[in-house]
């Protein structure tokens, strides 16, 4: 059987990165588009190390015309595509009252976090089905708790992965008499370089009980869940929502 092959958006680092290495370590080639214009050089040397092929591609998710780009990169690359990892996001411009949110920072945030990767989906949907294999496949979405759980100083995430998480839910529906795995990966507080900053809040509140697993979650948290969906171990739970977060969404009294 030909090696599968997959897209990791956002994939340079954090979750992203620790998506491609546990997808690698599955016998995944492995594509990531990420805003540079090169691959840091140990990311092709950590992925290569892991037995796979390699290819990078600048992509800047909220610029539609991207799209075609990504997927011609990733058809010239492997001849296939069998899993995209939507990652790529960003965190609230500002954070603060929410009476005060900005119209221009609203709509950056929704651009990249759920136009950019409704329409990146789409894209790489019609491809996967325009070229059928003989590997499972999937599109695996990291949205956040923070698609149910609100944080009023920051409305204009909450609304990007809440509205994200109903594309997820409308995505599967379409797919599911194609084949094509959707799943929607929550994840809660994990330790990355977009949590350092604020590392010392969230020590604090793990400390105080808010995490009931008593833990930060680590980026290879992510990647291991990614890993088993994309291997299409859990087809028939297409449309489903999974959360990676030490119990951190489930309501307590």
């Amino acid at each position: 059987m030909t090696r599968p092959a997959a897209i990791v958006t956002g994939g340079t680092r954090g979750i992203g990165l620790a998506c491609a290495e546990a997808l690698a370590d599955s016998d995944f080639d492995i594509l990531v588009a990420d805003l540079a214009e090169q691959a840091p050089d140990r990311l092709a040397a950590d992925i290569a190390g892991r037995g796979a092929k390699f290819a990078y591609i600048k992509c800047d998710i909220a610029n539609l015309n991207d799209h075609a780009v990504l997927v011609d990169a990733a058809m010239r690359a492997f001849g296939r595509i069998d899993c995209l990892v939507n990652n790529a996001g960003v965190g609230a411009v500002v954070r603060g009252d929410l009476l005060e949110l900005k119209p221009e920072n609203f709509d950056r945030t929704l651009g990249i976090n759920l136009r950019g990767t409704v329409f990146l989906s789409q894209a790489v949907a019609k491809a996967m089905l325009a070229t059928p294999g003989d590997h499972p496949k999937s599109i695996i979405t990291i949205t956040s708790v923070s698609a149910e759980m609100a944080s009023p100083e920051r409305p204009d995430y909450c609304v990007s992965k809440a509205g994200l998480s109903m594309w997820v839910k409308n995505l599967a529906l379409r797919l599911a008499p194609e084949d094509i795995g959707v799943f929607e990966l929550r994840p809660g507080i994990i330790r990355t370089d977009m949590t350092a900053g604020v590392s010392g809040k969230y020590d604090a509140l793990i400390d105080s009980g808010l995490v009931p697993a008593k833990r930060w979650g680590e980026a290879s948290d992510i990647g291991a869940v990614v890993a088993t969906l994309a291997a299409g171990r859990l087809g028939f739970s297409t449309g489903s929502i999974i959360n990676v977060d030490g119990a951190l969404s489930v309501p307590r009294l």
